[in-house]
């Protein structure tokens, strides 16, 4: 099993700054990437960013594209979320997720793709 603890959302003014941070315990070896996704009240959850457990490769939603960026830290076993010049309809819980190896191609923006997910960490932004 892997555990997942979101950190550091709160209420943030538009065009503000925050950073989020997802950290890993347990079988964290067979992970293989990371995701985070978010989901407004009364929404579907929608994908926001993914990065590789090697951090060589991230994708980005292209709602998000160019203000968000995601990292992570292998020595803490922790993936980051940076966010930017955030708008209030950034407003959401975010999740972060976490990918085991399989078989198929990997596709970042699904979030069945996911086997194991945070408790979330509420983002609203004000306008």
């Amino acid at each position: 099993q892997v555990q997942l603890v979101e950190s550091g959302g709160g209420l943030v003014q538009a065009g503000g700054s925050l950073r989020l941070s997802c950290a890993a315990s347990g079988r964290t070896f067979s992970v293989t990437a990371m995701g985070w996704f978010r989901q407004a009240p009364a929404k579907e959850r929608e994908f926001v960013a993914a990065i590789t457990w090697s951090g060589k490769s991230t994708y980005y939603s292209d709602s998000v594209k160019g203000r968000f960026t995601i990292s992570r830290d292998n020595a803490k076993n922790t993936v980051y979320l940076q966010m930017n010049s955030l708008k209030p309809e950034d407003t959401a819980g975010y999740y972060c997720a976490g990918r085991l190896l399989t078989p198929t191609a990997w596709v970042p923006a699904a979030s069945r793709e996911y086997a194991y997910w945070g408790q979330g960490t509420q983002v609203p932004v004000s306008s």
